[in-house]
């Protein structure tokens, strides 16, 4: 379970990106937090790893409080798959995913591409689940279209077998098909691993269509905090407005 109690970030310049928010993920739940940018979405998911200090409020993942003498062990237990990726384009498929685990293993075996037999099997397992086939193993990433590279580090999240896994704007950069093939990897790896996924886009057709909860921000403020049937037509109509449609001009994967 993870629980945000009056949480605010305040910044220097006296900007409020979050403002007094409390909400409670359940274990398992796949939670969309969707808004426009500058909403504070990325400001409140980031927390969760302890990127961003709370200026007020806690934060508690499984019962344990964030704070700087937990925040190491915390953040063994979150994985996070970035907007940007954040993948090594001359390293194969495979050891991609495998990075993943590097601080089991350490960073000079890592670098010698010595993984455990166990690792790289379970590395192989995932990229299958998650729709990429024996052929791209060993395909360096940059070779790989944008839909494929989402894949990958959708892989290397679970490889560590985290208990929350945090996914920024995942699908930013890819068109309708993809993007809902991509969320749908995402979906059900974290139901076959027993993982809690907090997602932030700001396309609301696709928070309808994956969400087991939606958390819609405003100026850094909950909008909206329910699940995707729990929306009426006039709510809906106003989260449309505020998270805007997809976006036609995506790139396509």
């Amino acid at each position: 379970m993870l629980k945000f109690e009056s949480v605010s970030r305040v910044y220097e310049d006296g900007t409020r990106a979050v403002d007094d928010v409390s909400l409670r993920v359940d274990k398992g739940e796949f939670c969309i937090l969707l808004g426009p940018s500058g909403a504070g979405k990325s400001t409140l998911m980031n927390m969760v790893n302890g990127v961003v200090v709370p200026t007020s409020g806690s934060v508690t993942i499984g019962g344990e409080k964030l704070t700087r003498k937990t925040r190491a062990s915390i953040q063994r237990r979150v994985a996070m798959i970035h907007q940007q990726l954040h993948l090594v384009p001359r390293l194969s498929v495979l050891h991609n995913v495998l990075c993943g685990v590097l601080p089991q293993v350490g960073f000079w075996r890592g670098l010698m591409k010595l993984f455990p037999f166990e690792q790289q099997r379970a590395a192989c397992q995932l990229l299958q689940e998650v729709g990429l086939e024996e052929k791209h193993l060993y395909r360096r990433a940059s070779a790989l279209s944008g839909g494929q590279q989402q894949r990958v580090a959708i892989a290397r999240a679970f490889i560590a077998q985290p208990e929350i896994v945090l996914a920024d704007e995942p699908v930013a950069s890819l068109d309708p098909a993809m993007s809902r093939s991509v969320l749908n990897s995402l979906k059900q790896a974290a139901k076959h691993h027993g993982a809690t996924v907090v997602c932030t886009l700001h396309q609301l057709e696709y928070a309808l269509e994956f969400a087991d909860r939606i958390v819609a921000l405003r100026k850094g403020e909950v909008f909206f905090d329910g699940t995707p049937a729990a929306l009426d037509a006039s709510t809906q109509a106003d989260l449309y407005e505020l998270a805007g449609p997809v976006e036609a001009t995506q790139v396509a994967a």
